[in-house]
């Protein structure tokens, strides 16, 4: 069996978040420490392609537990925009420092993961078709309807928020731009784990390993972690430090606004369309968004939105005064620059995205523009 093959059959076992919750990819660095591993098990011998079929065969009814989130992400200090201060628990947050995470699912139509600070909490809460999204500290929720269509359209633009939604969007990338090999076993939240080691063949790519740490009896997920090419220390990594696979009470998916609390009904639809499929660049509008080359190497092409209102010109303006400028036969703009990615905005308004080095964004830029 391929591992392509082993992969496409495998159930979604994803933990849903709309990417309305989740800021873009902006904001500082912070230290990353190893998170909640202990010496190494003895676990019976098992091949990458056995790990693999694991990840296919898993049945995942319910889980619960707490998950501890960190990047260091190596970018420059930027401009706070959200407007949270220190302790805040604010989505924007997950981008930077270390952040714990309180998680229920109980299918793929009923999720719970709350973001906690230490002034506050922010939930993402998904029950059947509807979606809140609460945030203690500012007592304000956002209500909205949503359907499979919806959430399918913004898999790919969001922030991953457990080890399994991180590790799904990683093994899409395996075979054939990947290599995969099995790596030291471990202790996770109090459970044996082996490891599945990801690592890009095309060199371009600025990624140099993702590890997923896969229980040894349920086969799913405890925690993945993304190191940079030629680097020992993380960039992201994401962990369960207590697990448990019981079926959470429906309760948990239950809510219900608190007295005086500011209540929202969106009626936005996702940024992407009904299918889900980028456009190809011959059909780009002014938001577009489509991709160029595959793999590890994929750069993500946004066509520049001129309908910008004058408030987010001006955030943009604090935000595009922190980056580098560039300039070239493709044209000029700004860079950021961080360990695992680099992206690119042009003077024109277009962005440009990927885990790869400038060099390669500014030969699609070239190549596009």
């Amino acid at each position: 069996m391929s591992v392509m093959k082993a992969l496409s059959a495998r159930p979604a076992l994803r933990w849903l978040v709309p990417a309305a919750a989740v800021a873009v990819v902006v904001g500082g660095g912070a230290a990353v420490g190893t998170l909640a591993a202990t010496a190494e098990p003895s676990l019976p011998p098992r091949t990458a392609k056995q790990l693999l079929v694991d990840l296919q065969t898993a049945r995942l009814d319910g889980v619960s537990g707490t998950v501890v989130q960190s990047a260091d992400l190596g970018l420059p200090k930027l401009p706070n925009l959200s407007g949270g201060g220190s302790g805040s628990a604010d989505i924007a947050s997950l981008l930077t420092d270390t952040n714990t995470l309180r998680v229920w699912y109980s299918g793929p139509d009923k999720a719970r993961v709350a973001l906690m600070g230490t002034l506050g909490e922010t939930d993402f809460i998904r029950n059947g078709t509807d979606i809140w999204l609460w945030s203690s500290e500012s007592n304000t929720a956002t209500h909205r309807k949503i359907s499979d269509a919806d959430i399918q359209s913004r898999g790919l633009t969001t922030l991953p928020m457990t080890p399994q939604e991180a590790a799904d969007r990683a093994l899409a990338a395996v075979d054939p731009s990947t290599e995969v090999t099995v790596g030291r076993s471990a202790t996770i939240a109090g459970r044996d784990a082996y490891e599945l080691v990801l690592a890009p063949r095309d060199k371009a790519s600025l990624v140099g390993q993702v590890r997923v740490a896969i229980d040894a009896k349920e086969h799913v997920p405890l925690r993945l972690e993304v190191y940079p090419k030629g680097s020992d220390q993380t960039a992201f990594q994401i962990a369960f430090t207590q697990i448990d696979f019981a079926r959470p009470d429906d309760a948990q998916f239950r809510f219900n606004p608190p007295p005086g609390a500011k209540v929202e009904e969106s009626t936005a639809k996702p940024d992407a369309g009904e299918s889900g499929q980028h456009k190809p660049l011959d059909a780009l509008d002014d938001s577009g968004i489509t991709t160029v080359g595959e793999g590890w190497t994929t750069v993500v092409v946004a066509k520049g939105d001129k309908s910008a209102k004058p408030a987010d010109q001006a955030e943009g303006a604090k935000v595009l005064g922190m980056l580098t400028p560039v300039s070239g036969a493709w044209g000029s703009g700004h860079l950021l620059t961080g360990r695992l990615f680099s992206v690119l905005l042009t003077d024109k308004g277009d962005v440009y995205a990927g885990l790869v080095a400038p060099e390669r964004l500014y030969e699609v830029a070239l190549e596009h523009r």
